[in-house]
């Protein structure tokens, strides 16, 4: 089973992490690309679709930068996921390639809503707080100035 997001919602949550773990400071693309290791072509564009969702705010101009539209404990991760991936919540059947449809659902349906449904729960109890504040090892880390 695959569990992967893409490169364009990876760098999404990667970029909140950093504002996150930022705080109230407002923090550059270059800056969010350096810390976070993302390339800098990426970073506006991932950003202006996370400003459309409300998550972020962008500050034009010389100084401008991003920062959190509203605080990291009330911006899930499911939240940013779906922002860029789009809803999770497919419709193909495992059995017949194509939707379960008005025939009858298939039988393992039931058993793979579950496990998307419990994925999409974890998901969406996880706010950018609880990762921003994680000390467990594993990927870029803002420093604190």
């Amino acid at each position: 089973m695959r569990l992967q997001l893409t490169r364009r919602g990876d760098y999404a949550v990667r970029a909140m992490l950093a504002l996150a773990e930022a705080g109230d400071r407002q923090l550059s693309a270059a800056t969010i690309g350096a810390l976070m290791l993302i390339p800098a072509t990426f970073v506006p564009q991932v950003m202006a679709d996370l400003s459309r969702t409300g998550m972020a705010r962008a500050s034009l101009g010389r100084a401008g930068g991003y920062r959190l539209a509203r605080p990291a404990d009330q911006i899930s991760l499911l939240e940013v996921i779906e922002a860029i991936e789009g809803d999770g919540r497919h419709r193909t059947c495992v059995l017949r390639g194509g939707p379960c449809d008005a025939l009858g659902q298939c039988r393992v349906h039931d058993t793979f809503s579950q496990a998307r449904g419990a994925m999409r729960s974890v998901l969406a109890g996880t706010s950018l707080h609880d990762l921003a504040r994680h000390e467990g090892a594993g990927g870029p880390k803002l420093t604190r100035a």
